[in-house]
């Protein structure tokens, strides 16, 4: 006799149609929203609290926008923007997600009493058809290291062409990247020249690796020995996909006497409202997740207070995988002393 098969709950149903959904997708893409499956990153987003502050501020304080308006939350994660979206007083939420995590989302939301409020969707929102024809207002938390790593940009723009009604809003909707030169010897040694003696051995063929995938950290501010420069800023109301591929130039001033061992490259996200809202990632600024990028040169730049330093800053997405970026970097020192002069350039890979 056999036994009777047991229902699916409806969380089975939802993670076996996930994993379906996940399997039909290129591995880089399973690999991606698998990423975010678990808890820990949610975690260190959540605890971000430059990040998730400046979400709240640009809902709260602009609760006029959110008043019986329509959302749509992309990537909602554990759906905190979500919650402050609804408690801003949005008539509804309608919040989209690939990852696993939705399930816990959706009790979050149950057991803070948003339920009526707010609906969760799993799935890639091109693949899915949301309940409504057009939203008031897009919200997401796109933003990556370098702030166009993992491409996430790119959904929250099929989002704004296919649902947003004109004149809507996105949070955040503006966005600026800046470069500055710094002074950081001591971490170059321990990362780069490390491999030129391992225990006696010579692993050169690592300094390579080592030198074309940019370190994310975070920079003391008074490790910078150049002006900053805003090199690249974009409204994404407006801004294409083509125009994320982009060659921009920067002009840096040595502010002393020092060596330059690197570039640093940061960013600020802008929100719209009558009360506004910026979220800075720079190092003169508190703490973010995504700290700064850091390009090692292959040389040292010898600066004397009032050299510049001219070059450019290119990014375009890998042909293999659109979420990584390959970056160029070039750079040209004009100084008083021609002898002091240098140029370089150098191809880095965010993988």
């Amino acid at each position: 006799m056999s036994t009777p098969e047991k229902a699916a709950s409806p969380a089975t149903d939802n993670a076996a149609s996930s994993a379906t959904d996940k399997a039909a997708l290129p591995f880089s893409e399973q690999h991606y929203f698998s990423s975010y499956d678990h808890f820990g990153i949610h975690e260190e987003m959540l605890k971000d609290t430059s990040r998730t502050l400046s979400y709240r501020s640009a809902m709260y304080n602009n609760k006029h926008l959110f008043k019986d308006k329509i959302v749509l939350d992309v990537g909602c994660g554990t759906g905190i923007l979500s919650m402050f979206a609804a408690k801003a007083g949005a008539k509804h939420v309608y919040s989209v997600d690939m990852s696993n995590i939705i399930e816990k989302a959706r009790e979050i939301i149950d057991l803070n009493g948003f339920s009526n409020k707010i609906t969760l969707l799993q799935g890639k929102l091109e693949d899915i058809e949301l309940p409504v024809k057009e939203v008031d207002i897009i919200v997401s938390e796109w933003m990556g290291y370098f702030l166009l790593y993992e491409s996430m940009l790119d959904t929250v723009l099929w989002a704004r062409d296919k649902y947003l009604k004109k004149g809507g809003l996105i949070l955040p909707d503006k966005c600026n990247m800046y470069i500055a030169g710094i002074e950081d010897g001591q971490y170059k040694d321990e990362k780069i020249h490390y491999w030129e003696n391992v225990y006696g051995f010579d692993y050169s063929p690592f300094k390579q690796v080592a030198m074309v995938e940019p370190l994310v950290d975070t920079v003391d501010n008074q490790s910078l020995v150049t002006s900053a420069y805003k090199f690249f800023d974009f409204d994404i109301n407006t801004v294409t996909l083509e125009e994320l591929n982009f060659h921009r130039k920067f002009k840096l001033e040595a502010i002393d006497t020092d060596l330059c061992h690197a570039f640093i490259v940061w960013w600020d996200a802008f929100f719209p409202g009558d009360s506004a809202t910026k979220l800075p990632t720079g190092p003169a600024n508190q703490y973010t997740h995504w700290k700064q990028t850091v390009f090692y040169m292959d040389q040292v730049l010898d600066l004397r207070r009032g050299d510049t330093i001219e070059g450019s800053v290119a990014s375009r997405r890998n042909e293999h995988n659109p979420r990584e970026l390959d970056i160029e970097l070039r750079w040209k020192t004009k100084t008083n002393d021609k002898a002091r002069n240098q140029s370089g350039k150098f191809n880095y890979f965010m993988r």
